[in-house]
C-alpha cells in the first residue's frame, strides 16, 4: 500500500527513531515493497511510502511537508510553479502566506501533512471526497498520524484498545464509519477536513463542503458537451504516464470509463471482469457487451468458492479495521489479473451512482416522499392512524402494502432507510450479548446518520441522499474496498468519476436531471446514449456482488470455514451463541442471500481478530 505516517512531539535517540520509522512504515509497504522516504526534525517525523508519481516531499528550516497521491493546484500559476519546484514546496510556501485557505486550491486524490518541527505544530488534510484515508491519535506527548490504523498502533505512544462501539457500528453499517475507528482514541479525518495541532490540542474543521446549486438551468446539449469533455480530461489526468487498465463490471460507470480510456490513450483499453457461477450474480455478459462495443483488450476470471476460502485470510490482513463488504474479493482477483499483466494502476468507476443518482434506493425513497405531499393534518390525524390501526394479519394484499407504505413513509429521513438494515431486522438484543451491550450505545449509528444527513446544504431529497452516500457509501465503504483490494496486489487505483471538476459539475445539475420521477441517473444515461451500448443503458444495477449465501449452502469447505470462524467468535462474548447457532443451522437455509450477509460480517470480524489480536 502507499501512504504516509509520522508524529509530532516524540523524541528519542537516532537509532530508536530509525527503528520506529521502520515499524510504522511496515504496514504501508508489506504487500508491494514501495520505497519509503522519511523526513525528521525536532521531535517530529514524516514518512511517505509510494511510487514517485504519488510522493511529494519538502524539508527546510524546520518545515516537513509531504503529500501522498495525485494532486494538483487549481490555480494555473501555482500549478506551473509546482511543475518546476514540486507540489510540496509550493504548498509549504503558500501555507505560510495563506494558511488553511491554500487547501481549497488543492485538487485530486491525496492526503497531505505539514509539520513545523520547531513549533511542534501540524496540519493534516484529506481530499474533498476522502478517497485516501488519514487516521490520527493525540497522546499526552504529541500527535500520531497515518494512512492506516496499523501504522499508529506501531508507535509506543499509541493505545490500540478495541473500541466496542466501533464493533457494534461495524455490524450495523458493515464497516466502521468515520470519524470513529476500531480503536479507542484513534479517529479518521472525514472528506474535505483538515486537522490543526498546536500546543497539545487539536481542532478539526472543513476546508470544503459541497454547495448544491439546485436552480441553475442550462441547455441539455451544453451540459452534455461539458460532461463529455470532463470525462476525457479526468480519465486523462488519472492515466498520466502510467500503464493503466480498468475494472469492467458491465455497468454504466465502468463501461463509460473503459470507453473513455480507449479514446484518451488511442489504444484498446485493458479491461478486467469477474464472473460467478451463480444465477442472478453473474454480469459477465454485460462486461463482454461493453468490451466488444469499445474493442477493449478484455480479461476475465470466474471466482470460485475455493478462491473465497483462499482470499479470506488475506482480505482480513489487508484491512486495518473490520470490513464486511464481500465485493473486496472479486475486486482483489481483478487487481491480481491486472498486476500479472504488468499494469501500474487500475481505474475504478466508483462514484457515478452517488454523483448522478443511480442507486435503486433513491427511487424508493422518492416514492415514500410523495406521502409527505399530503396535507399534514390529513396525514397525522386521519390517514396514518387509520392505516396503523388495521390489524397486521389482514389478508388483503392491498391493505398490507398500504399499511407497510405508510409505516415507512411516516418515518423521517434518514431513519427511513434503516428499515432495511440487517441488524434492525434481527433486533440488536437478539444478536449481541448482554455483556457487550452494557458497554455500547445502540442508537449511536442512527445519531451519526442523522448528523451527516442534516449537515447537507441541499433542499432536494436526491441531493441530500447523494451527499449522505458520499460519506457512508463512498468514503467509508466502496473506496476503501477497492483501494485495499488493490493493495494486496501492489496495484495503485484511481477514481476518475470523482475528479473535483466532475463533482462540481454534478453539484450544478438540477435535481430532476439526476432522478426524474423514478428514472435513475437520467442525465448521465441521456448524455451517453450515443456512446454506451443500449443494453447497458437499460440494464439494472448489479456490480461485483459475491454470492456468499448461496455458496455457504452448498460448498463444504466454505461452510466449515464459516462454522469454525463463528464458533471461535463465541469466545469473544460479543455475539450471542444462540444467535450464531440459529444463523448457521436455520436462518441460512431459509434465505441464503439475506442471512449469508450476516454470516459473512461475523466471519470477517473473527478473522480480523485472528490477524490483529493474539487472543
Amino acid at each position: 500500500m502507499s501512504g504516509l505516517c509520522g508524529w509530532v512531539g516524540y523524541s528519542s535517540t537516532d537509532d530508536e527513531i530509525q527503528q520506529l520509522i521502520e515499524r510504522m512504515v511496515y504496514p504501508l509497504i508489506r504487500f508491494d515493497g514501495s520505497q519509503a522516504r522519511s523526513l525528521t526534525g525536532n521531535s517530529a517525523a514524516l514518512i511517505i511510502a509510494a511510487s514517485n508519481r504519488y510522493t511529494h516531499v519538502y524539508q527546510k528550516d524546520g518545515w516537513l511537508v509531504g503529500l501522498w497521491g495525485y494532486v494538483r493546484f487549481r490555480n494555473t500559476e501555482l500549478n506551473q510553479l509546482a511543475g518546476v519546484e514540486g507540489v510540496a514546496k509550493i504548498l509549504a510556501d503558500q501555507w505560510q502566506k495563506k494558511g488553511e485557505k491554500i487547501l481549497e486550491d488543492l485538487t485530486g486524490e491525496f492526503v497531505c501533512c505539514i509539520l513545523n518541527s520547531n513549533l511542534q505544530e501540524a496540519i493534516l488534510a484529506t481530499d474533498r471526497m476522502g478517497t485516501r484515508p488519514l487516521f490520527y491519535q493525540v497522546s499526552h506527548q504529541g500527535l500520531l498520524f497515518g494512512s492506516s490504523t496499523d501504522t499508529i498502533a506501531a508507535h509506543p505512544l499509541a493505545t490500540p484498545e478495541v473500541n466496542l462501539q466501533g464493533l457494534y457500528n461495524y455490524v450495523f453499517f458493515h464497516m466502521i464509519p468515520g470519524p470513529d475507528t476500531v480503536y479507542h482514541g484513534q479517529k479518521r479525518l472525514l472528506p474535505g477536513e483538515y486537522l490543526s495541532y498546536k500546543k497539545g490540542s487539536i481542532e478539526v474543521k472543513k476546508y470544503w463542503q459541497v454547495q448544491f446549486r439546485e436552480k441553475e438551468k442550462r441547455p441539455f446539449i451544453e451540459l452534455k458537451q461539458e460532461f463529455l469533455s470532463l470525462l476525457h480530461s479526468s480519465v486523462s489526468e488519472a492515466v498520466g504516464d502510467q500503464k493503466v487498465g480498468t475494472f469492467l463490471s458491465g455497468g454504466t460507470d465502468s463501461s463509460t470509463v473503459a470507453g473513455i480510456l480507449g479514446e484518451v490513450t488511442g489504444q484498446p483499453a485493458r479491461t478486467y471482469s469477474i464472473g460467478f457461477e451463480a444465477t442472478g450474480y453473474d454480469e459477465m455478459e454485460y462486461a463482454r457487451i461493453a468490451a466488444r462495443h469499445f474493442s477493449t483488450d478484455h480479461h476475465e476470471y470466474y471466482v470460485t468458492p475455493e478462491d473465497v476460502v483462499t482470499a479470506i485470510p488475506q482480505i482480513a490482513t489487508v484491512f486495518d479495521q473490520p470490513f464486511g463488504n464481500a465485493s473486496a474479493i472479486p475486486a482483489f482477483y481483478c487487481a491480481r489479473m491486472a498486476r500479472a499483466d504488468g499494469l501500474d494502476t487500475l481505474l475504478g468507476g466508483d462514484g457515478g451512482d452517488e454523483l448522478f443518482g443511480g442507486n435503486v434506493r433513491y427511487a424508493k425513497q422518492y416514492i415514500f416522499s410523495l406521502y409527505e405531499n399530503l396535507p399534514s393534518v390529513l396525514r397525522k390525524k386521519v390517514v396514518t392512524p387509520l392505516a396503523l390501526n388495521i390489524p397486521e394479519g389482514n389478508g388483503l394484499q392491498f391493505v398490507r402494502k398500504a399499511r407497510s407504505y405508510i409505516e415507512q413513509a411516516s418515518i423521517p429521513m434518514p431513519g427511513r432507510m434503516e428499515a432495511y438494515n440487517l441488524l434492525v431486522r434481527y433486533n440488536y438484543e437478539n444478536v449481541f450479548t448482554s455483556e457487550f451491550l452494557a458497554n455500547i450505545d445502540p442508537i449511536q449509528p442512527s445519531v451519526l446518520s442523522r448528523q451527516t444527513y442534516d449537515q447537507t446544504h441541499a433542499h432536494s431529497l436526491i441531493n441530500r441522499m447523494l451527499a449522505f452516500d458520499w460519506k457512508f457509501t463512498l468514503a467509508d465503504n466502496d473506496l476503501p474496498k477497492v483501494i485495499k483490494a488493490c493493495e494486496l496486489t501492489g496495484m495503485d487505483v484511481s477514481f476518475p468519476l470523482l475528479n473535483n471538476a466532475i463533482v462540481d459539475f454534478s453539484a450544478r445539475l438540477e435535481p430532476q436531471l439526476k432522478l426524474k420521477g423514478t428514472k435513475l441517473r437520467y442525465f448521465f444515461k441521456e448524455a451517453l446514449r450515443d456512446f454506451l451500448p443500449d443494453e447497458i443503458i437499460v440494464k439494472q444495477k448489479q456490480g461485483f456482488g459475491l454470492p456468499v449465501g448461496i455458496w455457504l449452502q452448498k460448498h463444504k469447505l466454505l461452510q466449515t470455514l464459516a462454522a469454525d470462524s463463528l464458533n471461535d467468535l463465541k469466545s469473544r462474548k460479543i455475539i450471542r451463541s444462540d444467535f450464531i447457532d440459529k444463523l448457521l443451522g436455520q436462518y441460512l437455509y431459509e434465505h441464503a442471500s439475506y442471512h449469508g450477509t450476516m454470516i459473512w460480517l461475523l466471519m470477517m470480524l473473527e478473522h480480523w481478530y485472528k490477524q490483529r489480536i493474539n487472543i
